[in-house]
């Protein structure tokens, strides 16, 4: 493990694995860099893959004052130590290598998987979800946070978070329940940023899994169509799971 100081004095914590050109994996919700070790090794022949910690995740530094700005220079301070070439994100971790690259940030290519943007036919939007979040957090209780985030916003049956709650990954998820209001913020409305996405110009590959909901599968097509030079790709898999054996060929195709 490294870690990288960020403008405004955050330790961003990152490792690498393998060789050849670099590649930045971005994470989504809920997840610290060890989410991305099974792809990173699946990578590692053909790329320096770079993992990291977000910030106010695992060995990173946190600042009170969130700004969504902040992330953007969080990864910017990553690929400069790095020297990586290219980016991929996941789920609401596109939005900060989206908002890095209209910064300005110079990826060669991207691959965006599944940004969660409630398009026509996705479930209804949690109300008061942001500030719903932010009382969780205010009043200590992180995990509260978590669990609304995984049942009204994911849409997880609450038995199945019943009993995640009481297996021995949930202080995990306590320790960075926090940081979905990050993750809310990064997303904004959640609508398709089409703004943001038709100013970026950058080759993109957009992913989704045979077996997420059509809602999400028409979000990544809208994104890919917002975008300059997007192509959109299916691959097999479970709602928002592909298999590192099924991705990192695909990865390697498009980057290489």
């Amino acid at each position: 493990m490294d870690k990288v100081i960020s403008a405004d004095g955050t330790p961003i914590a990152y490792e690498t694995f393998g060789s050849g050109p670099g590649l930045v994996l971005v994470a989504g919700a809920l997840t610290t860099r060890g989410y991305y070790v099974p792809l990173a090794t699946a990578l590692s022949s053909a790329f320096t893959v770079v993992t990291y910690d977000r910030r106010g995740r695992g060995d990173s530094g946190d600042n009170p004052r969130y700004e969504v700005e902040r992330e953007v220079e969080d990864l910017a301070a990553v690929r400069r130590a790095t020297g990586a070439e290219y980016g991929y994100a996941d789920s609401s971790g596109v939005m900060v290598l989206l908002r890095a690259v209209a910064a300005g940030v110079p990826f060669g290519k991207l691959t965006i998987m599944e940004p969660p943007f409630r398009v026509e036919g996705a479930p209804p939007a949690p109300d008061r979800y942001l500030e719903r979040l932010r009382e969780f957090v205010a009043a200590g209780n992180p995990g509260g946070a978590a669990e609304l985030f995984m049942v009204e916003a994911v849409g997880q049956p609450q038995e199945l978070v019943d009993g995640f709650k009481q297996s021995p990954m949930w202080p995990g998820i306590e320790a960075i329940g926090h940081t979905l209001v990050y993750d809310a913020e990064q997303l904004g409305d959640s609508a398709v940023p089409v703004e943001l996405l038709s100013g970026i110009t950058v080759e993109t590959l957009a992913l989704h899994s045979t077996g997420s909901p059509e809602w999400l599968q028409r979000a990544v097509r809208l994104a890919a169509g917002a975008l300059p030079k997007a192509e959109v790709r299916e691959l097999e898999g479970e709602f928002h799971q592909v298999p590192p054996e099924v991705l990192a060929p695909a990865l390697t195709e498009f980057y290489l």
